[in-house]
């Protein structure tokens, strides 16, 4: 009995020895995006998904990223994507160049036609609303005003009047 109990308690002083890896702090902060509730741009037409193996910005191609292609847009611009059968959105990002098949507005990553409920269909008639991000502050004990171009602002009485920008 005691041949037992001797090695199995030192595989236990071993095992309590041993450190488990840690993980990262749990940030308190969740990022997240706003955009302005007006788009910049709206377009209405056909969008299509597919699969290809790059993209024009040359990135990776990610047949699950909620990306997409569009003709004239600029890389990395964020699009609204209203499927106007099903009212339906998804926000995805301009990554590539495309359609290249006339009558279409937007070819849509797999992953991004699956999340709008389009993938079954390959085709469905949508609007586009090109978005304006707008800045957030990752510190939220922080105050402050957004202030005008235009507006002055005095520190103190010693400090000369400057124009915020």
């Amino acid at each position: 009995m005691l041949r037992l109990v001797i090695p199995t308690l030192a595989v236990m002083l071993l095992a309590s020895c041993s450190s488990l890896p840690t993980q990262p702090p749990a940030s308190r902060h969740v990022k997240t995006t706003l955009y302005d509730s007006k788009p910049v741009k709206v377009e209405t037409g056909i969008a299509s998904w597919y699969k290809d193996k790059r993209t024009a910005s040359g990135e990776r191609f990610d047949v699950n990223a909620l990306t997409a292609a569009h003709k004239k847009l600029p890389f990395g611009t964020k699009v609204r994507v209203i499927d106007l059968k099903t009212n339906k959105s998804i926000i995805v990002r301009i990554n590539d160049r495309g359609p290249y098949k006339r009558g279409r507005v937007i070819d849509l990553t797999i992953g991004a036609a699956r999340r709008l409920g389009m993938y079954d269909r390959g085709i469905a008639k949508v609007r586009l609303e090109v978005l304006k991000e707008i800045p957030i502050m990752d510190k939220p004990n922080l105050h402050w005003k957004p202030v005008r171009v235009d507006e002055y602002v005095e520190a103190d009485s010693s400090t000369p009047r400057q124009v915020i920008r």
